[in-house]
């Protein structure tokens, strides 16, 4: 059954962005006293939003500067207006489902300065217009479904009649948990790992318009 909105998650969907974000927050907490690797990052914190990291980073190496999740943001927002690199395949999903009609919305757990740099870069901001939510909008990030809620809302959608792209646990969690359909972009996780926590795996972008319906 085709949806009426379909709801975006950012990164590793919209963006290839993990590797070049984890990559910044790996030097940043390798000069703190933890000494990690962009890959190591990116399998500690894969959908994880600040927050959410933080007691994870303290836990590890003490008590974070007060300004740090700022300053960290202001680096990755930086970063992604100069060039933030699209995954192939997505904007032109985007852009079928909004020429098939549907309801489109971004969902993210990146901060709200970080998300617009990428929406912009990625030319997709108009496309989303005001429907384009960071875990700051909410008040708990995924994997609690706040965001979903708050996205299929934007759309005039009930949430069962909505589908989620995920590509992380956390994101996959925070969909099912909304009460939609998740499809799983088999790229960061494992397909297995996707599907147990509910999720309908797939591996290329270029599917979307034939799993949505369209």
């Amino acid at each position: 059954m085709t949806p009426r909105a379909v709801l975006f998650d950012c990164d590793g969907v919209l963006a290839d962005t993990e590797m070049v974000v984890n990559a910044i927050v790996a030097d940043q907490l390798t000069t703190l006293g933890w000494p990690l690797t962009a890959a190591e990052s990116r399998h500690a914190f894969l959908g994880m939003a600040l927050p959410d990291m933080v007691p994870r980073i303290e836990a590890r190496i003490g008590p974070l500067p007060p300004d740090w999740a700022q300053e960290i943001s202001t680096l990755i927002a930086h970063e992604m207006t100069a060039r933030t690199p699209a995954m192939p395949g997505a904007a032109e999903a985007v852009r079928a489902c909004a020429a098939a009609g549907l309801a489109v919305a971004v969902a993210s757990n990146s901060a709200r300065a970080e998300l617009v740099a990428k929406m912009r870069s990625l030319d997709l901001a108009h496309v989303f217009a005001d429907r384009v939510f960071s875990f700051e909008d909410v008040d708990r990030p995924k994997p609690w479904p706040d965001i979903y809620l708050a996205a299929a809302a934007a759309c005039g959608a009930a949430p069962q009649d909505c589908v989620v792209i995920e590509d992380s646990v956390p994101g996959v969690r925070a969909g099912i948990a909304a009460g939609c359909r998740v499809l799983g972009f088999a790229r960061e996780t494992p397909r297995g790992v996707l599907a147990a926590y509910g999720a309908e795996p797939f591996d290329e972008m270029a599917e979307l318009p034939r799993l949505l319906g369209l």
